[in-house]
């Protein structure tokens, strides 16, 4: 684990490369990052509801990673004003994209819905010349 602090922004890194149990780590790992940031434990309903969607979408991304992506590389969470950022490296080549249409009742398929519909934003990042990507997907901090 790689920590670094600027100003108003905190930065957190997981390996996760060779890791057996790749979502649970990765969901420790963030949760601790809540308690240490002061997300939790959370006071409010609203506030344990927003350290939840956290723990849900790190969730999604690592299960995405594993399933579709060759397994993913590390875990970056990035505690910025007001918004927390969350980046998933991965071998993958593809583009991960919200299943349309979306199914609800039927099994699997959920993953980029579920970040979509709980993040400010999300997206996918590329270094030229370089295998794999990074999806990141940002939520707002707790009022």
């Amino acid at each position: 684990m790689k920590e670094t602090a600027s100003g108003d922004l905190e930065v957190r890194t997981l390996p996760l490369g060779a890791a057996s149990g790749t979502v649970p780590l990765a969901r420790d790992f963030t949760r601790q990052a809540l308690y240490d940031w002061g997300w939790l434990p959370a006071a409010t309903a609203d506030r344990r509801a927003a350290a939840e969607d956290v723990l849900l979408v790190v969730s999604e991304l690592v299960t995405n990673a594993c399933l579709h992506a060759e397994g993913p590389e590390s875990l970056r969470v990035l505690r910025l004003a007001g918004v927390l950022r969350l980046e998933v490296a991965d071998r993958g080549a593809g583009q991960p994209a919200p299943r349309t249409p979306h199914r609800a009742g039927r099994p699997g398929g959920h993953g980029m819905f579920i970040v979509q519909r709980l993040c400010r934003a999300w997206g996918i990042d590329r270094t030229p010349g370089a295998p794999g990507k990074t999806v990141w997907a940002e939520l707002g901090a707790p009022a």
